[in-house]
């Protein structure tokens, strides 16, 4: 198994076409972070972020185009329908902050390794959830404790 210390120093630049995500996981462990899989995590958190951004920008154009309703129940839903949008946004907004700090591991070359251990996160879990900073073994600890111990 590979750890921190024999990472990649490649450089990510892309390549004429990205891999898919059958080619990245039929790929050994000796190419794990390589050049091509790089250029693959950083297109899709780069899609990822344009997606929230978008979603941002929509969100406050819906905002802006406020709408009088003289009925107390109609005016309700409304602001409902607002409430929930805004705390989807909250959590979007999250998730870029997170998807930002992916992009900056790359061009710094840390990411897919485990925050904690120096081990590889692997490469199914980041395609799970590529902004993912610890492998299924650290987060499951993590977990635990949180769950026995609280924050």
């Amino acid at each position: 198994m590979a750890t921190k210390s024999t990472k990649s120093t490649a450089t990510v630049s892309a390549p004429e076409a990205l891999l898919t995500e059958e080619e990245i996981l039929k790929m050994g462990e000796k190419d794990y972070m390589n050049a091509a899989q790089l250029a693959f995590f950083k297109a899709r958190l780069q899609q990822l972020e344009k997606d929230l951004l978008k979603n941002a920008d929509e969100t406050t154009e819906h905002l802006r185009e406020t709408v009088l309703v003289p009925d107390p129940a109609d005016r309700a839903t409304i602001e409902e329908e607002h409430a929930l949008e805004l705390r989807t946004r909250d959590r979007e907004r999250k998730l870029l902050k997170k998807v930002q700090q992916s992009i900056n591991s790359i061009d710094e070359g840390d990411y897919g390794w485990c925050e904690e251990t120096g081990e590889p996160i692997g490469i199914p879990r980041l395609l799970a959830r590529p902004t993912a900073t610890l492998s299924l073994e650290a987060q499951q600890r993590r977990e635990m404790k949180q769950k026995l111990y609280g924050d």
